[in-house]
Order: C-alpha cells, then structure tokens, then sequence
C-alpha cells in the first residue's frame, strides 16, 4: 500500500536537506527510521517527521480498504527536497550599504510502499 506525505514550507535548505534526504532513499522504513534517529544534521527530524507521517497515510489507506498492513515490508519508494519560495532580507553593511540575505525553505516529500515480491 502506498503512502505519500509532504512538508512544505520549512525554514531549511534545501541543498543541505538533500544530505540525509539521500541517506534514507531506497531503504526499508524501519531502516530510514535508524539513520535518522542517529543523524547530527538538523534536518533529520522534519525529515522524520515526514516519513513517519507517510507511513501512517499508509496504513490507514491499507485500514480504509481493508487491505493487510505490514511495516516490515514498507520502502522509501521515491523522497526528494524541492525548493520552496526565498525569504529576502537585507543587512546594514559598512558606509551605508545594505547587503542581501536569502532564507531559503524546502519542500520535502516522501513516498513509501510495499516491497514488489518477484517469482
């Protein structure tokens, strides 16, 4: 069964979410759920937060049709960092000047499902 959650809007690059979003892509849930919890980078707890919420889509999806729902089989099918809109600021800089500051934010959306069984 498949799940899909997005967090939109976060105060984060996206360059450096894309660091972990890359640690988790491809690997089993249960997995993700390790490399994240022992991961230094800030951006590792909305990213968990997201791929706890994509599996919670998918169970009651699962549970809404009466379909069997098995963690263990779940995978981080597809998960990418898109870039949200750039806060624009200014800083006073030296004789009067005034110096740009981008706050970038992230769109982060995970897509997990059930392991494809071949044979």
């Amino acid at each position: 069964m498949q799940g899909r959650a997005i967090a939109k809007y976060l105060r984060m690059s996206p360059r450096k979410a894309r660091l972990v979003i890359d640690l988790i892509r491809g690997r089993a849930v249960n997995e993700a759920y390790a490399v994240l919890q022992y991961s230094k980078q800030k951006a590792a707890e909305p990213i968990d937060k997201t791929l706890r919420s994509a599996v919670a889509n998918a169970q009651q999806k699962a549970s809404a049709q009466g379909e069997f729902f098995d963690l263990d089989e779940l995978v981080v099918l597809e998960a990418y960092v898109n870039e949200g809109p750039t806060l624009k600021r200014w800083r006073a800089a030296a004789m009067g000047r005034a110096v740009p500051i981008h706050k970038r934010t992230s769109h982060i959306t995970i897509i997990v499902d059930t392991q494809k069984k071949e044979g």
